[in-house]
């Protein structure tokens, strides 16, 4: 119960950050539906334009608790009222009846299988996702190919991880099934020795949730850059610390997070730092990485205020970069933030698209996302991908030293950009297939090679796909028939030409339960996240059902898949409370 008021407390309390107060709300039709790129004014800060988030959520910094408010959108009425700074604001605009038409009119096409009436919403008030659209089965002979991006995104793992810690329900937005298998290393030890191309295994299987389909298994690891020769880096550190981030686990979080970066810099890596909260600030000139001792004075240093001018610091960071860029090295700029920043007098949209411009310069943009009760998971998400890189949530200190540290050379070394892989499926032998994961992508009915946009691939990283198929002889014996051709293409850092490799999958199914441990284990976080997602696909396939496959599968020294079990266990606590009682 303690825990319950924190949060209220946190997400309707304005807080008084050295004498000020931040503003927060959002801004909605009649219908809910959230308004983007509303101009807002504010009596005390005179002609000042303020600008809402495509979610239609702001947040402002006040020095007073009480204030004026007027709402500026074109086919809406302009909206003026008084608001108390200190509560989280819900205001409402009305469209004019020329604007209210144009919404009256018939979809074009219907979503199939949307979310059911029943299904549970329970989320995070204030929390941000882009909403996704599970995939369906598609027919092999109509459409034989499909295509997925690669990238080392593994926020969605961690974000789920925060909420069941916390005995909270997870959104089912907040759960990408693909980042939640990419958290988990599926190597094995002979992948640490590729040079310059991709490794590809595949695996068939029975699938444990329906006893009719199987499972195809696609694990891709990428090359591996020699430690010996790891170009320099050109880092900029672009840190959030406005008033949403005075919190423990966001800015102080944040701070012990580079500080284990800096331990890892050698002397030819240049770090840079710029802190936006109020205004924007070079609270680093570049400097050596060999200067640990002044590069954590600075980190030391910074503390959260003001407002969140994005747009002005991400400028600010890229123009950075770009004055120390490194050819052939690590370019990146850092973006650390709970995603709750206004973007000045830019809307979300041009901020993404001067993102998107700065990609082509060969900056890279990694994205760390920290925080509860106003994090922006879509934001971050968006950024990331239009600024060619990863994004990754950081619910602990635990968590930093592994995407900082452990994991450093395939969160900040690409080996690969604009990876994607197409899949051709024999219909011979297939009827239907499923991608498993990999919603926010769009309908798989219409991918092309046009249409998908690649990700980013760090050095040695693995990726595992799966799908669910719909086998066209059920119970077939046939063997040593190609099931699939995958294509995987990509470009090298710096090289404008494209690579490509191809892979053969042969039809050889084989039983779950005699697989190999590591698509077992895979097998089981599919499983888990369908659950969580309350999937269409999942059939009476149940918690108690994940946790015996995953316990089947662990590897018991690893204390990452050891954690996975206390997740599942967690869950069964959150999501079948009845269990509980009757144990």
């Amino acid at each position: 119960m303690k825990g319950v008021i924190w949060l209220y407390l946190l997400l309707f309390t304005a807080q008084a950050v050295s004498g000020q107060y931040y503003l927060r709300g959002e801004i909605r039709d009649q219908s809910g539906r959230p308004l983007s790129s509303v101009k807002i004014k504010l009596k005390s800060k005179g002609s000042i334009p303020y600008a809402s988030g495509h979610d239609g959520s702001f947040g402002i910094m006040v020095a007073a608790p009480a204030d004026s408010i007027s709402l500026f959108l074109p086919g809406y009425d302009t909206l003026s009222a008084s608001i108390d700074t200190r509560k989280y604001q819900v205001l409402q605009l009305k469209m004019l009846p020329s604007t209210a038409q144009k919404y009256n009119r018939k979809p074009a096409s219907v979503i199939p299988h949307a979310k059911r009436e029943n299904e549970l919403q329970r989320s995070v008030l204030g929390e941000r996702y882009s909403t996704l659209r599970e995939n369906d089965f598609i027919n092999v002979r109509q459409y034989p190919e499909t295509g997925y991006s690669l990238n080392v995104d593994k926020a969605s793992y961690s974000n789920t991880r925060r909420f069941l810690h916390h005995e909270m329900y997870v959104p089912s937005d907040a759960i990408r099934i693909e980042e939640m298998l990419n958290y988990f290393d599926f190597k094995q030890p002979e992948d640490s020795l590729l040079r310059g191309t991709f490794h590809c295994r595949t695996a068939v299987t029975n699938s444990p949730w329906n006893n009719r389909n199987q499972l195809l298994f696609i694990n891709l690891t990428a090359p591996r850059l020699n430690l010996d020769s790891i170009p320099a880096s050109n880092l900029v550190f672009l840190i959030d610390v406005s008033g949403s981030m005075d919190q423990p686990n966001r800015l102080p979080l944040l701070q012990s997070a580079f500080k284990l970066l800096v331990d890892n810099l050698r002397a030819k890596d240049t770090i840079s730092m710029v802190t936006y909260g109020g205004n924007v600030v070079i609270a680093l000139t570049p400097t050596s990485g060999a200067e640990k001792q002044r590069i954590n004075e600075a980190i030391d240093s910074l503390s959260a205020y003001g407002d969140t001018p994005g747009e002005n610091a991400i400028r600010v960071a890229y123009s950075i970069a770009k004055e120390q860029f490194i050819p052939k090295g690590n370019n990146r700029v850092i973006l650390a933030t709970d995603g709750d920043f206004n973007v000045g007098q830019a809307s979300e949209k041009e901020l993404e698209e001067l993102i998107s411009a700065y990609r082509q310069t060969g900056i890279y943009l990694t994205c760390l996302g920290v925080g509860m009760g106003n994090y922006k998971d879509s934001k971050l998400e968006s950024l990331s991908k239009k600024g060619n890189g990863n994004f990754a949530y950081i619910d602990q200190l635990r968590e930093a030293e592994k995407v900082m540290v452990k994991e450093f050379t395939q969160t900040m070394f690409a080996v690969a950009d604009n990876a994607f892989v197409q899949v051709n499926f024999n219909s011979k032998l297939i009827q239907s297939y499923r991608l498993i994961g990999f919603d926010n992508k769009k309908d798989a009915e219409a991918d092309s090679i046009s249409q998908l946009e690649g990700g980013e691939v760090g050095s040695g990283h693995g990726t595992m796909a799966v799908f669910e198929l719909a086998p066209r002889f059920a119970g077939d014996t046939i063997t040593d028939r190609i099931l699939a051709a995958i294509r995987l293409q990509y470009k090298k850092p710096g090289d404008p030409n494209s690579w490509q490799q191809n892979f053969t999958v042969h039809y050889t199914p084989q039983l779950l339960d005699s697989a190999e441990s590591s698509y077992r284990f895979a097998a089981s976080i599919v499983a888990f996240g369908q659950l969580l997602k309350q999937s269409l696909h999942i059939g009476k396939y149940d918690y108690d059902q994940v946790l015996q496959l995953a316990e089947g599968a662990v590897n018991k020294t690893d204390q990452l898949q050891n954690e996975f079990l206390l997740l599942i266990r967690k869950a069964i606590k959150v999501y079948r409370p009845e269990k509980e009682k009757r144990n």
